[in-house]
């Protein structure tokens, strides 16, 4: 009896992930729940596990293909049937035969791609999953891997192409000698053979670091075992010293009377497929909802004041330190109780209010922003707050956290403080209604009681979506917020 293994739930906004390492090949004994294969979304990776135990027996979607949820990844052979032999590149094809290689699946909402890069040309010799070309989506990049053995003969679709999923790319003339000749030169192109490593990199990454003149010694991997994935090579590729920059060969400028001096310090590049597709989105959702910011300030100096008396004793007794977005946590749960619209959001012609705070809390990593979210928020305590934001901040910067745990929000926390901003508008992260921006603090002159005197301020910015939340609603969110920070004793007394 054989076992599908298929692609698991992603999240509510994710269609489809790239396989980014196989940790068994075809033969392997495997345990139930012993992880097979490591996927990638755009903020996460995640492992599948194996849901019996068994034989791996094909493996359906090669390193580097995208994949769709509930798309096959591979067949287990249960003990006691025998798995179904697989055959070898000679028996797959032979001398005369050729092989079309077509564009693979590009994920449920994703129908094309552009043919990004050819790492082969006609004539070369390639070798059962050697990899062909790259090809760029709105989302990722997917490399093509060859499916025989044998020469490249023909490139049908050419570099900057677009090209449908299910499209021909290239054919490739079966050769019997062909099946050996790569085989037995991997040694000298294996990164982990080359260098003394146990693990294979994944060839984005080997073809990313070759761009950029790394070795694997310059990179830290991040993947099982040290494996070294596309994303650790751009880290590594940021963090060195910029290299000398060189000339662009000048071009001529398709624009109309552009001075010769100015056309030949500009250099024009394509927008990537990617950035199409955000700058897109953007839009759309500037468009979809009518949003609006509100400012106020706050004086910080009662929760400085609190938080200094008693942060000792807090560590002390919990074991985690006593920060601000405890604070600014609990005062937007109270104030989002009193303005509920603040809290909900708009389904087609329903607002759907919330009996519950799921606080989204802007974390930033290397990779980009993630919004991890606090479940019943408004349930937990100082120090469980702290902890739960303390732990999300670590796994976030460790690529650990699931998808699950990024969705669900009703009210996102933003702090640009700790970049040193002093004032923003945050944008609103839908389908939510409302986003606090929380900015640096910093001592400003204020009028106390008649008297000049310098107080620890910080700007407070309310973003929300002008459809649901009208100005007094807003303004008194924000307000509530303000009174709770400047006199943190009504937070403990739940006032």
């Amino acid at each position: 009896m054989s076992t599908e293994v298929r692609v698991p739930t992603l999240g509510e906004s994710v269609s489809e992930a790239t396989i980014a390492t196989w940790f068994k090949k075809p033969g392997d004994a495997v345990a139930v729940d012993e992880m097979l294969c490591e996927l990638e979304t755009d903020k996460v990776t995640v492992e599948v596990p194996s849901p019996v135990a068994g034989t791996l027996g094909e493996i359906v979607a090669a390193e580097g293909e995208t994949v769709g949820v509930d798309a096959l990844l591979a067949m287990i052979s249960e003990p006691g049937s025998a798995p179904a032999p697989t055959p070898s590149p000679a028996a797959k094809n032979d001398a005369s035969e050729s092989v079309d290689v077509m564009v693979p699946a590009l994920g449920e909402s994703v129908s094309e791609a552009t043919v990004a890069s050819w790492f082969k040309k006609p004539g070369d010799t390639v070798a059962v999953d050697e990899m062909l070309c790259e090809l760029e989506t709105d989302k990722v990049s997917v490399e093509v891997p060859s499916p025989v053995a044998g020469v490249l003969d023909e490139i049908v679709a050419a570099e900057g192409s677009t090209v449908a999923a299910g499209g021909k790319l290239a054919v490739i003339s079966g050769s019997a000698g062909a099946a050996s000749a790569p085989a037995a030169a991997a040694p000298a192109t294996s990164s982990s053979n080359a260098t003394g490593r146990d693990v294979e990199d994944a060839p984005s990454a080997k073809k990313l670091m070759a761009e950029k003149g790394l070795s694997s010694d310059q990179v830290t991997g991040t993947g099982r075992d040290g494996r070294i994935m596309k994303d650790d090579v751009q880290k590594a590729a940021a963090a060195a010293p910029a290299a000398a920059p060189t000339v662009p060969t000048p071009t001529a400028a398709p624009r109309a009377a552009v001075p010769a001096d100015d056309a030949a310090r500009e250099e024009r590049v394509k927008m990537t497929r990617l950035r199409q597709t955000i700058a897109r989105r953007l839009k759309e959702a500037q468009n979809t909802a009518a949003m609006l910011t509100t400012y106020n300030e706050a004086d910080m100096g009662g929760v400085m004041e609190l938080r200094n008396a008693y942060k000792d004793q807090f560590e002390k007794k919990h074991g985690v330190k006593m920060g601000f977005m405890s604070f600014f946590v609990k005062a937007c749960c109270h104030a989002l109780m009193e303005v509920p619209e603040v809290n909900a959001e708009i389904d087609g012609t329903d607002v759907v209010y919330k009996n519950y705070v799921h606080m989204g809390v802007a974390v930033g990593t290397p990779s980009g922003l993630v919004v991890p979210v606090l479940r019943d928020a408004h349930k937990m305590g100082f120090a469980e707050i702290e902890k739960r934001i303390g732990d999300f901040g670590k796994r976030a910067r460790d690529g650990k956290l699931s998808m699950a745990e990024m969705q669900g929000g009703s009210f996102t926390i933003s702090n640009g403080g700790v970049y040193g901003s002093l004032m923003s508008s945050p944008i609103l992260n839908p389908p939510q209604s409302g986003i606090l921006g929380m900015h640096k603090i910093q001592e400003r002159p204020m009028v106390v009681k008649g008297q000049i005197v310098a107080r620890p301020m910080m700007y407070l910015a309310l973003s929300y979506d002008h459809r649901i939340v009208d100005g007094k609603g807003a303004v008194t969110f924000l307000v509530r917020v303000k009174e709770a920070l400047e006199d943190p004793r009504r937070l403990l007394m739940d006032l």
